[in-house]
């Protein structure tokens, strides 16, 4: 006998479930340092450079994938052994 499957939670739920829990959370009173803004400005600027560094490093497997050629087409069958291509045969 199967097991039902368990189905993930509604999205509603989960959006609902943020919300309380972020109208919940009490106030900080901190003090934010200027250093503080140029520290996540880093990192923002980092996070680009790593995701154009990662599309620029698969870039031709991306583009193969959006692209799907169709497979190259096989050479032809290749000749007897000892014959070379384009050459008549020997006993004709």
């Amino acid at each position: 006998m199967m097991r039902a499957m368990h189905k993930p939670p509604h999205r509603a739920l989960l959006v609902a479930l943020f919300c309380s829990l972020t109208g919940l959370a009490p106030a900080a009173h901190a003090y934010l340092d200027p250093s503080t803004g140029s520290m996540i400005l880093s990192a923002i600027v980092g996070l680009f450079a790593t995701i154009g560094l990662a599309v620029k490093t698969y870039w031709y497997k991306l583009k193969n994938l959006v692209m799907r050629r169709p497979p190259a087409p096989s050479p032809g069958p290749t000749p007897p052994s000892g014959e070379q291509p384009g050459q008549p045969n020997r006993l004709s």
